[in-house]
């Protein structure tokens, strides 16, 4: 399930998935930055710049090089600024085409496996004219991602 609301010009969008595995191997799957690229849809040409540590860790500085729209490519450095073991770990724009990003990745176990939770906040530059973006197509954009990212976890694991 993928929802989005809005709030004092901030989005927020909220993706729920229930995977049949343990917490501990959606734990180790999504903590380690190398398995990004296998969650994004290729059309976006994800690529990882920066060096892979094997598990992410407060403070962590991963850079990207990534589609934003057809032939229009850009830089993304995010921070991972939180993390707890197997419950959740936090990743912050610090360079990129949001004005604000803040992505919570929250894990819980769960009778038939583990529930997982994204929460992303986000502001879009450019005032009024990034309202009608979002409108005509980052909102699009974005649930064409984590409709992808599911379609691809269940194909992964069940």
């Amino acid at each position: 399930m993928i929802q989005f609301k809005k709030h004092s010009g901030i989005y927020t969008l909220e993706a729920e998935t229930t995977l049949p595995i343990s917490l501990k191997e959606a734990w180790d799957f999504f903590s380690s930055p190398k398995n990004l690229q296998v969650i994004t849809p290729p059309h976006m040409g994800f690529q990882i710049t920066s060096g892979l540590a094997e598990k992410a860790f407060s403070g962590q500085i991963i850079t990207y090089n990534v589609a934003v729209l057809p032939g229009i490519r850009t830089n993304w450095v995010t921070e991972i600024t939180h993390v707890d073991d197997e419950k959740f770990f936090i990743d912050e724009q610090r360079f990129g085409p949001y004005s604000m990003w803040h992505h919570e990745h929250h894990f819980k176990k769960a009778e038939n496996g583990v529930d997982m939770l994204d929460r992303v906040s986000f502001k879009i530059p450019l005032g009024f004219l990034g309202d009608i973006a979002y409108s005509l197509f980052i909102k699009k954009q974005l649930q064409g991602i984590f409709e992808y990212r599911e379609t691809k976890l269940k194909e992964l694991y069940g």
